[in-house]
């Protein structure tokens, strides 16, 4: 007899009502639920690029909003330009991310523990100087973009339509982690996490795996900074603040280390909780932070965690 899987059901569900939501928008007349979920899609797109190299292959950045930032600007700055091409400014950010992301990690993966996360988060801050020292793209107070990316058709400047962008994307992107951590990539990387030397010892190249797996984590981080910058309308150096970057560990965090879905759910939960508490009380960061201590102390491996334990039940009920 087929057993129900309870994980999967729920990350159906999840994205079930991640998708519905233009409906509800539409059929209600809240455009704020559409520009609020448009923004938990774009964050969990980030989240789910450092789970790559967080949660499954135990690297601490503390800057990995550098790319959220290098995204934005980007789209910012070529279309201060006037180049609005969307597939340019993508390929552009790609390639920007990729080399931003080779060149730092080829420093920072010959370190490790507390070295690293420092190194992270000292090229995070260096970036993010760097930015509020270009006074001609705005400087400290950021740069406002007056034309969404072009792409070839795809209206942007229609709320839905951007909307079921970003949730293309994230599809995208978790259909690529699931295949990438599946795949002999994803086992050595994991390898690498739990020991690195007997994974180098049998003959893995594990700093070239780690490397591939930062460069990539980098790219994508900064599509989702090209849609965060499309949302905004705007680029700040705040978007490569090491703020940002804490946000983004404790989405991974909240939801659960290492697995495909639990960056989503800590990014919904995190965004979620954070908007309900400001409706409430003005003091909402204190209150957040203690109720994700609480949640990640009864949840040790985060909310996707309870769905996993849940199935790891099912699974050992008698038939």
């Amino acid at each position: 007899m087929k057993t129900f899987n309870s994980e999967k059901f729920f990350a159906g569900l999840l994205l079930l009502l991640l998708g519905l939501v233009p409906v509800y928008a539409l059929q209600s007349g809240d455009t704020f639920s559409l520009n609020l979920f448009g923004r938990i899609l774009i964050f969990a797109i980030a989240a789910s690029s450092l789970n790559l190299i967080l949660g499954f292959g135990g690297m601490v950045s503390f800057g990995h909003a550098l790319f959220l930032g290098l995204g934005s600007y980007v789209v910012g700055i070529m279309a201060h330009h006037g180049v609005s091409n969307g597939w340019a400014q993508l390929a552009a950010t790609l390639v920007c991310c990729a080399v931003v992301g080779a060149l730092t990690g080829a420093l920072v993966l010959r370190t490790k523990g507390i070295a690293f996360i420092m190194i992270t988060l000292a090229f995070s801050q260096m970036f993010y100087f760097l930015f509020v020292s270009l006074k001609q793209y705005g400087g400290d107070d950021g740069l406002s973009i007056t034309v969404k990316s072009d792409f070839s058709g795809l209206n942007l400047g229609n709320g839905v339509v951007f909307y079921y962008v970003c949730f293309g994307v994230l599809l995208l992107v978790l259909y690529a982690v699931r295949r990438i951590v599946d795949a002999r990539f994803g086992m050595v990387l994991r390898g690498s996490k739990s020991n690195p030397v007997r994974m180098a010892a049998i003959g893995f190249p594990t700093l070239r795996y780690r490397l591939t797996a930062y460069v990539l984590s980098s790219m994508v981080c900064g599509v989702a900074g090209l849609l965060y910058a499309n949302l905004t309308m705007f680029s700040s150096p705040s978007y490569m603040s090491w703020i940002m970057s804490g946000d983004f560990i404790i989405m991974v965090v909240l939801g659960g280390l290492g697995t495909v879905m639990g960056p989503v759910a800590g990014t919904v939960g995190l965004i979620l909780l954070e908007e309900i508490l400001k409706a409430y009380t003005d003091k909402w960061m204190m209150v957040l932070g203690v109720l994700i201590v609480i949640i990640v102390s009864f949840t040790r491996r985060g909310l996707w965690g309870l769905v996993q334990d849940r199935q790891g039940k099912v699974r050992h009920e008698p038939a």
